[in-house]
């Protein structure tokens, strides 16, 4: 699937020599994060920094590729990554912390969904599951709104034409551009249209959109499929920095506040720090539950630092 991106103007040369010049991890007066060019990574990241760099620690965060962050974790030159996104990256992620190279801390966002979604008005109507799509098909027109060619969600829903799966056989599959995709979608759906397109949360489509999941056919394999997201470090952490290991142990996003995180960032454009320090000021009891136990790194309890800087 596509996300807003940002440019990656490191190269892995540079890359190389900015991570051998960094301190070493036993000082760690500074955290460094991964940061794909993903929204809600970038948000999350953010939320996550600004209350690290309450507790007394620096923090750098790093525009990289999921390869190139995975890589700087097992060898210690990054520290975070709050963006492991199972089942996608599991071939990537999982041998690593078999070798004992990184630790899978938490499941920081739990049941995020992908597929194939419908207005709340078409599902109120009857069109629960994928198998019901083709007993409306001149209503949808007989097309199925997807993202880039290449895709995995793209590739099972061809799988499904291909095959006339679940009576798919006769429809279309129209490739774009995300944006392409939900500007049809928005004008369809202010038009009080039928249209069925790719869907997934964490994002804003999901705050801007009254949308329903449609529930997946026993042979489509084209909805309701669900994914979890790791917060990711190298193996030591803990035993380097356990009051951080210990607040990233309990950071777990509700998946509501992050589509709302994605909408302010990415759809309403507003500065990631931004949208990160207002979040914060008016959530003080979740992040007191994230905070719960915490120390800074002066032996204080981190939430009384956190309120005395972000409280009113």
């Amino acid at each position: 699937m596509s996300y807003t991106t940002k440019s990656l103007s490191l190269t892995a040369g540079f890359l190389l020599s900015a991570f051998a010049a960094a301190p070493a991890m036993a000082e760690l007066d500074e955290l460094r994060f991964g940061v794909p060019p993903w929204p809600g990574v970038t948000v999350k990241s953010e939320v996550a920094a600004q209350l690290l760099e309450t507790m007394g620690y620096k923090t750098r965060q790093q525009d990289l590729a999921v390869s190139i962050i995975l890589g700087g974790l097992s060898r210690n030159d990054l520290d975070i990554y709050l963006g492991g996104w199972y089942p996608v990256q599991t071939d990537m992620i999982e041998p690593l912390v078999a070798d004992g190279k990184v630790e899978k801390v938490v499941s920081n966002i739990k049941g995020a969904n992908s597929g194939l979604v419908v207005p709340q008005y078409v599902y109120d109507a009857g069109v629960t599951t994928v198998a019901e799509l083709a007993e409306h098909r001149d209503q949808f027109g007989g097309e199925i709104q997807g993202i880039e060619a290449g895709t995995g969600i793209n590739e099972a829903i061809l799988n499904a034409i291909d095959n006339d799966i679940v009576g798919l056989g006769d429809w279309q599959l129209s490739e774009s551009s995300t944006s392409a995709m939900l500007a049809q979608a928005e004008q369809k759906i202010a038009d009080e249209e039928w249209v069925t397109f790719v869907g997934w949360e964490p994002h804003w489509m999901n705050v801007s959109f009254d949308l329903a999941y449609l529930a997946d056919s026993d042979d489509a394999g084209v909805a309701s499929i669900e994914s979890t997201v790791w917060t990711v470090t190298p193996a030591s952490l803990a035993e380097e920095a356990p009051e951080v290991h210990r607040f990233l142990s309990q950071y777990v996003i509700d998946i509501e506040d992050q589509n709302d995180w994605v909408h302010e960032y990415s759809y309403e454009e507003r500065a990631a720090d931004d949208v990160a320090q207002e979040w914060i000021s008016n959530n003080l009891d979740t992040v007191a539950q994230w905070l719960d136990g915490v120390k800074t790194r002066d032996g204080e309890p981190a939430i009384d630092q956190v309120r005395a800087q972000f409280g009113s």
